[in-house]
């Protein structure tokens, strides 16, 4: 008779996540060896390789990603079964992974990790700020910041409030180039934006707000790349204006003309509310949103 162990289970799904021992182990609280320990023994439960081995790290099977599904459907209930029977959860320490777009993450959160340390110290916080959508369900995050309020799934989604973009240039670059007067002015420009085919969230594709054909000379789903490239005057770009505004070596291009307002959303999956630590991340950073409301709309 076949007879799986949660702890099993439980190792599976953090291996199949990370894709490290050391890093699922660590989000267990467990030893290293003893997520191995039980990914061995789930093989030899099933009768069926779950991971490939390398030096790299621990990739799915076929069966393991068959197994994917079943598991996490297993984990939603095991939640919804202890915060039935034991209450909520009071405990304010562990790990809570955050996902945040690039801009916010460089221009916003970054600046107050000290501060959320100190009134939080057993919480250990890992930031993932990118382009990618990650997903809830899966695990992949515990609290994700969007550009927009989820409309599937089991999540919990507030406003944080709003942001804009203005198109910047270095001085360098539009003391040496053509006077820009009008929208027209910009067709003998060189411009600099994502890469099209890796955007995830329809809200980065500014250009399409504003041109209908622009000069793009330079690529990056990094919004970094993209702003030393404007600092280094390749070209113009769209960025937040909450970090390009206070670079005296930028300049903004027609702020009363061109700008691009976006939203930014706090999003949690129904049982990860529950957690008290996931619940003191999502509270401090929502007051940091509204201290720096001002900050978000500004442009020049």
């Amino acid at each position: 008779m076949l007879v799986l162990n949660w702890s099993d289970l439980r190792s599976f799904l953090e291996l199949s996540r990370r894709g490290k021992l050391t890093i699922a182990g660590k989000r267990l609280n467990v030893e290293p060896t003893t997520v191995g320990r039980h990914i061995t023994r789930l093989e030899k439960e099933l009768g069926v390789q779950l991971f490939n081995r390398s030096p790299k790290g621990y990739s799915l099977t076929e069966d393991g990603h068959k197994l994917v599904p079943y598991s996490e459907n297993i984990e939603t209930k095991v939640n919804s079964i202890y915060q039935s029977i034991s209450g909520k959860d009071t405990e304010l320490s562990g790990i809570v992974r955050m996902a945040v777009p690039e801009g916010l993450g460089i221009g916003i959160i970054s600046k107050y990790i000290s501060h959320f340390k100190e009134k939080h110290p057993s919480i250990d916080l890992e930031l993932v700020a990118d382009t990618r959508a990650r997903s809830l369900s899966k695990r992949e995050a515990d609290i994700a910041i969007t550009l927009a309020r989820p409309t599937i799934g089991r999540l919990v989604a507030w406003k944080l409030g709003d942001y804009n973009l203005a198109l910047y240039g270095s001085k360098t670059y539009t003391n040496k180039n053509n006077k820009i007067k009008t929208i027209k002015d910009l067709s003998k420009h060189q411009f600099i934006s994502y890469i099209e085919d890796l955007i995830e969230f329809p809200q980065l594709k500014y250009m399409q707000d504003i041109f209908k054909e622009v000069n793009i000379i330079f690529r990056s789903n990094s919004l970094q790349a993209q702003y030393q490239a404007v600092k280094d005057g390749v070209g113009l770009a769209f960025l937040h204006g909450f970090i390009a505004a206070k670079d005296t070596e930028l300049k903004t291009i027609l702020p009363k003309q061109i700008m691009a307002k976006r939203e930014y959303w706090m999003v949690v999956h129904e049982d990860m509310f529950q957690l008290a630590r996931v619940k003191a991340v999502c509270s401090f950073f929502t007051q940091v949103l509204k201290t720096e409301r001002a900050n978000l709309l500004r442009i020049i």
